[in-house]
C-alpha cells in the first residue's frame, strides 16, 4: 500500500543509496527531519570553523553546502539549506559571526548576506547536477563542484556590489578566497568521489 507521499530525497543521490526512503508518509518525514537537522548542525559547525576577515570570514561552509547539496539532492539539500537559514533568522546563533554579531533577519543585510542566499541558490544547483549524475565520475564532479563555488560567489558579491564599488568588492569578498576554493573544491571532489567508491563496493 502506498501513501502517495513524494520523497524528499531521490533515490540517484548518495543519501538516497545509503538511507533509501519509503512510501511511509511517517518515515519519509522522520528520515527528512533528522538529514535536515544533520545538515544544519554540520554547516553551524562549519561556520565557526574560520579564519576572521574584515568583511565576509573564511570559512568551511562552501565546502559542506556543496557536499550537502550533492549528496542530498536539489529538494532535500535545498530544504536543508532554507532551514539553516530559517535558524539564523529567528535568532539561533549559527551563522559565522554570532556571536559577537545578533542573527536575526538584520544579518541578511550584511555584507554576508548575498553569500547565505548564495548557498541555497548553489544547493540546489549541486542537488540538481547531482540527481542527472554528475557526481558519479571524478572530472564530473570537480566541474560540478566548481559551478557551485561560482554559484555562491556570483550571488555573494552580487550583493556586496550593492554595498560597494565592484572591485573593492572583488578585493574584499573574492580575492581572498581563491586559494581556499581551489582546495576546498578539489576535496569536496575527493570526498564526493570516495564516498561513491565506497557505497559501490558495499
Amino acid at each position: 500500500m502506498t501513501t502517495g507521499v513524494t520523497p524528499l530525497a531521490s533515490p540517484s543521490t548518495l543519501v538516497g543509496l545509503l538511507w533509501p526512503s519509503r512510501n511511509d508518509a511517517r518515515f519519509a518525514a522522520l528520515r527528512a527531519i533528522v538529514l535536515m537537522v544533520a545538515g544544519t548542525a554540520l554547516l553551524t559547525i562549519s561556520a565557526k570553523v574560520q579564519v576572521p576577515l574584515p568583511y565576509v570570514p573564511m570559512t568551511m561552509q562552501t565546502m559542506v553546502v556543496l557536499l550537502i547539496g550533492a549528496s542530498y539532492g536539489w529538494r532535500l539539500g535545498g530544504a536543508t539549506v532554507a532551514l539553516y537559514l530559517a535558524e539564523g533568522a529567528m535568532g539561533m546563533p549559527v551563522f559565522a559571526n554570532t556571536p559577537p554579531l545578533p542573527a536575526g533577519i538584520g544579518y541578511f543585510f550584511s555584507p554576508t548576506g548575498g553569500f547565505l542566499f548564495g548557498f541555497l541558490a548553489a544547493a540546489l544547483v549541486m542537488g540538481a547536477m547531482a540527481e542527472r549524475g554528475w557526481d558519479r565520475s571524478l572530472g564530473r564532479v570537480v566541474v560540478m563542484m566548481t559551478i557551485g563555488h561560482a554559484v555562491i560567489f556570483a550571488v555573494g558579491l552580487g550583493w556586496l556590489s550593492a554595498m560597494m564599488p565592484f572591485a573593492k568588492a572583488w578585493t574584499v569578498g573574492a580575492a581572498p578566497f581563491v586559494a581556499a576554493t581551489i582546495v576546498k573544491t578539489a576535496l569536496a571532489a575527493a570526498l564526493m568521489k570516495a564516498a561513491w567508491t565506497f557505497t559501490r563496493r558495499g
